[in-house]
């Protein structure tokens, strides 16, 4: 049998993941460790995550809201956790990965106005679920994969999440063995009692089954180790089987749950339940050295991150994961310090500043505490720090060495100020008729060329790259010439287009900006090479502070 004709004949498996009690208990990285799992065991593996709230993807969402937009390679705009998917698997999402209730309305809606229902009338079942219900079957179909884990967001009990639970109890009654439903809860500690509480799992699990959902694994996500009787009166109350209770104990790094998990025999116990033949040995070595390298690396690389969301830290998720996986390579821990753009001023940059090893300047919208980005630029520049800016933080370093280097003390964005007489960095000539927010923009995946003797072209080791982008605003080409007598040099572009995608002076020891965003594609077995190359730099400034040869 030929191997295309031997994935056709394969039953996908397909995984719920459900969450109970609280929300953020982390069914993402959950969702992820367990597709890392059955990865390094051989099978073929996709997650998806749908989301129950209204908006058609996350891209008009609030990072202080919502946390961070992460893009997938064919320009979707998506919930943070399609991030921990990618770190955890190195697989490329794609816009068939995340689904909000919203879309799911919308195609609904737009076949009811194409006449596709024939009059009939349109109600939550079976319609709404029958579409959830084709977009989760449709990942599996053809044998593409062994397992579809679909995460369902939100916690069990929310109204918003009912359309979603009905069709995950139906596609459980329609697959059989195939469909297997994971249940992920929070066991709180009582500091005053000192005792562990099982009561609220039990009340989430009752709720699942008044759905018509009876979980097959619970994972209990703790702060104290759960004894084993304990977890014992869990699956007894929730009618699942005892070894099916597993806890999830906090971890410093999340990347350590892929194999707290594997020792609980969660990917063996998957196998049993869907009734898969196993597959031999697995392979964690590569996960492994990487946890070792996480583990025993003592030196500490400081690097500065300087945003207007520095409150919230899932706003930079992606970025801050990137810089762990380039520091545990790069033999260090990483000390990783928020500071507040609006809280930068002349006066205070030295003390803020002085003592980082590297700086990255974050990407954004909106005029906002740029300010503050523009007078940590112009410190790191004078000072030649290892600086790194991200779409709107490269687009700063222009706006900041045109002023204080060009002598345009007037030059801007035309984000920031439409009237600008130096719009350095301008709209794009296609988003200038475009007034729908959503969806709008330079989206996914583009080709960037590189100079080869330039700081990424050396990082990379190639010239022609791919990465992603998320932006309305461009580097204006009418000002390249005087940029580049200036020092600024344009060592990236559009292939096509002939829009900068990256800046850099040459005359510094790394001073590189990006108008892509190179974080949403670091992975923990792939870490991105532009963020290793910044790492190294800045950990070479810290050595030669201090005196190290």
């Amino acid at each position: 049998m030929s191997r295309s004709n031997k994935y056709l004949s394969v039953e996908t498996k397909y995984i719920f993941v459900t969450g109970g009690v609280a929300s953020s208990l982390g069914k993402g990285i959950i969702s992820s460790s367990l597709a890392r799992l059955l990865l390094s065991r051989g099978y073929r593996v996709t997650i998806q995550k749908f989301d129950p709230y209204i908006n058609i993807d996350s891209g008009t969402l609030n990072p202080y809201e919502h946390g961070e937009c992460y893009v997938t390679v064919d320009g979707h705009e998506a919930d943070l956790d399609l991030g921990h998917y990618e770190r955890f698997t190195d697989i490329k999402t794609t816009r068939n990965n995340n689904l909000t209730a919203g879309r799911i309305y919308q195609a609904v809606i737009n076949k009811e106005r194409r006449g596709d229902y024939l009059g009939k009338t349109i109600q939550i079942i079976p319609h709404i679920t029958d579409e959830i219900k084709r977009n989760i079957k449709s990942l599996g179909t053809k044998g593409r994969y062994d397992f579809v884990i679909t995460e369902i967001g939100g916690t069990v009990g929310d109204i918003e999440s009912t359309p979603f639970l009905e069709a995950v109890r139906q596609l459980k009654w329609e697959l059989g063995r195939n469909a297997l439903s994971l249940h992920l809860t929070y066991v709180p500690y009582l500091e005053a009692a000192k005792e562990l509480k099982t009561k609220p799992t039990q009340h989430s699990v009752k709720q699942l089954q008044a759905i018509g959902i009876q979980p097959d694994i619970l994972v209990l996500r703790t702060e104290k180790d759960i004894p084993t009787s304990m977890r014992r009166k869990v699956a007894q109350f929730c009618n699942v089987a005892p070894d099916a209770v597993i806890q999830s104990l906090d971890a410093n790094s999340i990347y350590k749950v892929p194999m707290m998990m594997h020792e609980q025999h969660l990917d063996d116990l998957v196998l049993r339940l869907t009734g898969t033949e196993s597959k031999g040995v697995a392979d964690y070595a590569a996960w492994n050295e990487f946890l070792r390298k996480l583990d025993s690396s003592t030196r500490v690389v400081t690097i500065g991150l300087v945003g207007k969301y520095v409150e919230l830290q899932d706003a930079y998720k992606s970025i801050n994961e990137s810089l762990i996986q380039a520091a545990t390579y790069c033999h260090h821990k990483l000390n990783l310090v928020y500071i507040h753009s609006e809280k930068l001023n002349e006066e205070n940059v030295d003390e803020r500043l002085s003592d980082m090893d590297g700086i990255v300047v974050a990407p954004g919208f909106g005029q906002r505490g740029v300010e503050g980005k523009f007078i940590a630029l112009k410190w790191c520049r004078e000072n030649d720090i290892p600086t790194f800016g991200i779409c709107l933080g490269m687009q700063c370093m222009v706006i900041e060495f045109a002023r204080n280097e060009l002598g345009l003390t007037d030059a801007n964005s035309t984000e920031m100020d439409p009237h600008t007489p130096y719009n350095v960095i301008d709209l794009m000539e296609e988003q200038k008729s475009v007034s729908n927010m959503g969806g709008s923009m330079r989206l996914g995946a583009y080709e960037c060329w590189l100079d080869p003797d330039s700081t990424p072209a050396k990082a990379y080791g190639q010239q022609i790259i791919k990465e992603r982008h998320r932006h309305r605003f461009e580097f204006n080409n009418e000002f390249l010439d005087r940029f580049e007598r200036a020092g600024m040099k344009c060592v990236g572009e559009n292939p096509e287009t002939g829009l900068v995608e990256v800046i850099e002076i040459p005359s510094l020891s790394w001073y590189v900006g990006t108008q892509y965003h190179p974080e949403y594609q670091s992975t923990v077995l792939h870490p991105n090479p532009l963020f290793l190359s910044f790492v190294k730099a800045a950990i070479k400034y810290q050595e030669k502070k201090d005196g190290i040869d």
